[in-house]
């Protein structure tokens, strides 16, 4: 079973403080470099990661036109949209872009789209709440009436549904 980063620098701090091991010795015993040894004992807490911010320099001049393009889509009728490939056609025709790939453009515009629409007040709204039904407080009930065939005759019997909220259990009477 492979440790978590959390777990492994756990054992590591351990390891030295009962057994006096040097940083070499730890390295060796779990497999990992020094350098890692040495991160876990001087830091109380792990490090984040760090997520490097990608950005295309060839598409960065194109941006603002693409912008502007994505904007005006939001006026137009859902057939006349801009999709990906004739933006990308677009500025390689109009702007003189050749060197930028299609794929930097899609993803550009994959990201941007959405946020644009949010921008403007077009998108849906990122909202979410969360329903807390505590046990034994709400219920929903419901009556009514279900035509059945008993014995070859169409009788009207009358239904009750009752629902507990924060099991989601159900039961159902007829009579």
């Amino acid at each position: 079973m492979a440790l978590t980063k959390a777990e492994l620098f756990e054992q590591i701090r351990r390891d030295s403080w009962r057994e006096g091991l040097s940083v070499r010795a730890l390295a060796r015993k779990y497999g990992v470099h020094r350098r890692l040894v040495r991160e876990a004992l001087t830091r109380a807490e792990l490090a984040p990661r760090r997520t490097p911010q990608r950005r295309s320099a060839q598409l960065e001049p194109f941006k603002k036109v693409i912008d502007e393009w994505l904007r005006a889509d939001l006026d137009a009728p859902r057939k006349q949209r801009h999709t990906s490939t004739r933006i990308h056609r677009r500025l390689v025709d109009e702007q003189g872009m050749g060197e930028v790939s299609y794929s930097a453009v899609r993803d550009y515009v994959a990201r941007r789209k959405p946020e644009i629409w949010i921008e403007e007040g077009r998108g849906p709204a990122q909202v979410f709440i969360p329903q807390h039904h505590p046990p034994g407080r709400e219920a929903e009930v419901d009556f009514g009436e279900l035509w059945v065939r008993l014995a070859g005759v169409m009788t009207v019997c009358y239904l009750f549904a009752y629902r507990m909220s924060y099991s989601g259990k159900a039961v159902h009477k007829v009579w």
